[in-house]
């Protein structure tokens, strides 16, 4: 399917603040992959559609999981709005007949992501974090410059960051963002 037909599908699929915010992931993807010498039409394809399961309503989402084979961890179950990831994946592959397994893999990490990231997979992260459409976050301009300079330090300080909101504010942790945390933080 080419970029026209699916802006054009995913346009129908989501918010307009959705569509926006996969705009803003998809032109930050791109030039991350342009800085960091990744695929950029990949980075671009893998922006775009890595929330392209996220207008699905929350009680329905954990139904279209099993539906269609896709493994939920006891996380998922009681959190179903984190499996948009997944689901996305899947309808990527299967509504937007996207066929490459590195996108497919990039959109189903890119919220809590996951040890040993790929380049792209680590572009699609850090790209859904920083894109030029979302609200302030802490220490978002020194996140920005990371994610040109210096790719794992980014990774490491969004999952820092992520972690410190979820311990504030008592909701609960996805095992997988922890797992990430660790990996990178012994890299460090």
């Amino acid at each position: 399917m080419n970029r026209d037909k699916m802006l054009q599908r995913l346009k129908t699929k989501v918010s307009e603040k959705r569509f926006e915010h996969s705009l803003g992931v998809e032109y930050t993807a791109a030039c991350m992959a342009m800085v960091h010498g990744a695929d950029v039409e990949k980075a671009r394809i893998a922006g775009l559609l890595h929330d392209c399961a996220k207008g699905i309503p929350t009680k329905e989402k954990l139904e279209k999981a099993r539906k269609n084979g896709i493994f939920v961890t006891k996380y998922e179950e009681k959190n179903p709005e984190m499996l948009h990831a997944k689901l996305g994946a899947h309808y990527a592959r299967y509504k937007y007949d996207v066929h490459d397994e590195e996108i497919l893999d990039a959109i189903a990490s890119h919220t809590t992501g996951k040890p040993a990231m790929t380049l792209l997979e680590k572009i699609i992260f850090v790209a859904d974090y920083i894109e030029p459409n979302r609200k302030p976050i802490k220490e978002l301009d020194e996140i920005r410059k990371e994610a040109f300079t210096d790719l794992d330090a980014c990774v490491l300080h969004i999952l820092r960051n992520t972690i410190a909101y979820l311990q504030t504010s008592k909701e609960e942790m996805d095992y997988a963002t922890q797992m990430t945390y660790d990996y990178y933080k012994a890299l460090e």
